[in-house]
């Protein structure tokens, strides 16, 4: 029996560029960069203050009734997947379907509450333990935003939540289309969300020299395989897709975006956070992703690469590209939107997969940003620098996490 086929029937997203799928493509389109200044905080003290905040942002939009006075111990994650959820479930016109128990939620996040985790800590070290909230674990725990939208909406089918740093969502976008071919459900809303732009993140991340300190030009500074990176940007955000059976978004004349063909998940077995130089996990993630949608290389015409603008990671997965796509260098683009809008963690894999579906359904490779000195080490692959107009059949979106956690998502027209 062949399986159950997965097509994406909505997408919606908060995120640096924009509150909308609509708004983040158009800043795409337009090569415009959602990295500035901190706001959140004064950031003054720190080596690096700049981030890809979500901006002209109101949660209280998105909630109602009992929900609301919840809403105000919720952590951004949650405020954020929630708002990224009702315009992917809008636009699939699940609202009003029944057989709410054969809808489930795949959410995940990469650090979860950090916010609510912040703010606890401090008050239990300067004001004692009393003032530590009863709401505490449950607004900060990473699968909150699964539960909150399965009680949002009483959709009460499988309800999950994975969390492998910055391949998250991809492996939630996986984990989703698996439990629908399995049959255990019709639908499901797949993603991620991070709401980490936090004075303690920052910290953290900066002491650890994984984030950009080109203070001076924040929108210059997210340069996936510009020879002159120097790490990451910190963004938050989330981002939801809706997976859903073909049959069953067909009989009920759902939108149909593009099919989920299949996902590529591996190991590096190498290090807690450095990826092996090789790329041999990306590769391999994205050989079993090809093999899984029975693709060759040269069906692919797009790859956006997980590319987060640091010295090391870049070469390392661009090398794994590069091994996979050697035989058809010349014809696949490879770029990472990441030039736009910064690292969301657990939400990239998201958003990502989003701007890749919106590239295929214009016909447009998004231009790669602030490449104005190609690595010297990069292999002779197609990284454009300006929108290129052209089909695209089928593209690759990966997304690599601390731990070695590989994941290669295949999206194709259908």
């Amino acid at each position: 029996m062949d399986p159950r086929r997965v097509v994406v029937t909505g997408m919606g997203t908060v995120n640096p560029l924009g509150n909308s799928v609509a708004e983040s493509w158009d800043a795409v389109v337009n090569r415009r960069s959602g990295i500035a200044d901190i706001t959140r905080f004064d950031a003054s003290h720190l080596s690096c203050r700049i981030a890809g905040e979500v901006k002209n942002f109101d949660y209280t939009a998105y909630f109602d009734g009992e929900m609301a006075k919840k809403a105000k111990r919720m952590d951004h994650f949650c405020h954020y997947a929630v708002a990224a959820a009702a315009e992917a479930v809008d636009q699939a016109g699940l609202s009003d379907l029944e057989h709410r128990n054969r809808i489930g939620v795949g959410v995940g996040s990469g650090i979860g509450g950090l916010n609510v985790q912040h703010e606890n800590s401090v008050a239990l070290e300067t004001r004692g333990a009393r003032r530590v909230s009863p709401f505490y674990i449950p607004m900060s725990i990473g699968n909150m935003a699964s539960g909150l939208l399965s009680m949002k909406y009483g959709f009460t089918g499988p309800n999950i939540s994975l969390q492998t740093a910055c391949a998250t969502a991809n492996h939630s976008v996986a984990m989703s289309q698996l439990i629908i071919r399995s049959g255990m459900a019709d639908v499901m809303i797949a993603g991620g969300s991070e709401g980490v732009v936090d004075e303690l993140a920052i910290a953290a991340f900066a002491n650890m020299r994984a984030l950009s300190s080109r203070n001076d030009d924040p929108q210059g500074a997210s340069r996936p395989y510009d020879r002159d990176r120097d790490g990451f940007v910190l963004s938050e955000g989330a981002a939801i897709l809706i997976l859903e059976e073909y049959e069953h978004a067909r009989r009920r004349g759902a939108p149909i975006l593009c099919e989920v063909r299949a996902c590529g998940l591996s190991g590096d077995g190498y290090d807690f956070v450095a990826p092996d130089p090789e790329g041999r996990g990306a590769a391999l993630a994205m050989r079993m992703a090809l093999d899984q949608a029975q693709l060759s290389p040269n069906e692919v015409d797009y790859v956006n690469t997980h590319g987060t603008s640091t010295p090391v990671g870049d070469i390392a997965e661009i090398n794994g590209v590069y091994h996979l796509f050697r035989e058809s260098a010349d014809s696949t683009y490879v770029g990472s939107t990441k030039s736009y809008h910064g690292h969301l963690l657990g939400a990239t894999a998201g958003l990502e997969a989003i701007l890749t579906i919106s590239a295929m359904r214009h016909g447009i490779v998004p231009a790669n940003l602030n490449l104005e000195n190609p690595d010297p080490e990069l292999p002779a692959i197609r990284i454009p620098t300006e929108a290129v107009e052209t089909p695209i059949r089928a593209a690759i979106s990966n997304s690599f996490g601390f731990g070695g956690h590989n994941s290669s998502l295949v999206l194709a027209q259908l």
